[in-house]
Order: C-alpha cells, then structure tokens, then sequence
C-alpha cells in the first residue's frame, strides 16, 4: 500500500468532533420532549391505580355494606379484617397486593371523603401536598 491510500482510511478528529457535536444538539432537542413523556407516564399510571383502587373500594361496599374506615385503610382490600364475616369477604380480597404511587410512596386513603364517599390521593413525585405539573396531587376527585 501506498502512503495515501494508508491515510484514507478511517476518520479525522475533525470528522468525529463534527459528527460528536451535531449528536449533541440533538440529544438536547429530543431528550427534554423524551423525559417530559415519563412524567406524564408516571402520572397516568398513578391516576390508574387510583381507579383501580377505588373499583376494589367499591367492591369491597357491595360486599360489605361499607367502605373500610380511615384506619383500616387499604389493607382491608387485600387481607380480610376481623370485622368482616367471612360470608361477606371476597376470597382471594379485592387487590393482589396494595400498590404504592408510580414515586414509591403509599397512597393516602380517607374514608369519609372530604370530596366523595371516601379520598384517595397520590402526593405527586415530591411526595407533598400541593405542588405542581409532576409534584401536583393525583386524587380520586380530580381523574375524569
């Protein structure tokens, strides 16, 4: 082989600088459009919990004539309470297991409601009250 047919092949740093910088800019248009979708994802997965929470809700009234009270919580919906007649509990309970909110924490559930026959809230990825876009409150009142 020849001298030039030797630097022929591969690329120059100025090639991969170029190529390196233009991967760059586009990394920073689409990622921020790409991790605002997973806070949205996270959101929409906690306003379905909260439905599904609140079907096992109303199951468990049908059933028992009541919703659970504020201090049995959710619990209820997965392992049969004391209180309950075996006739009335629902074998297998009405959850697999109580899911936590899509940021780890427990959601909070207040019987009786404030805004409905009973409260079920997700306190958001900061994981306190109020808040808003992807720290904002997820509640049972505001899911349409």
């Amino acid at each position: 082989m020849t001298q030039k047919q030797k630097q022929a092949d591969g690329f120059t740093l100025i090639e991969l600088i170029v190529v390196i910088v233009i991967l760059g800019i586009l990394a920073s248009l689409i990622a921020p459009k790409v991790l605002k979708r997973a806070d949205q994802a996270l959101v929409v997965k906690a306003q379905q919990d909260i439905r599904a929470i609140d079907s096992a809700l109303q199951l468990y009234r049908l059933d028992n004539h009541i919703y659970p009270s504020t201090a049995e919580g959710l619990k209820v919906l997965v392992v049969k309470p004391a209180t309950v007649k075996s006739t009335t509990w629902q074998d297998g309970g009405y959850l697999k297991k109580i899911p936590k909110d899509p940021w780890g924490n427990h959601y909070i559930y207040v019987y009786p409601g404030e805004y409905g026959d009973f409260d079920l809230i997700s306190l958001g990825a900061d994981g306190s009250s109020g808040g808003q876009k992807n720290n904002r409150d997820i509640t049972s009142w505001g899911i349409d």
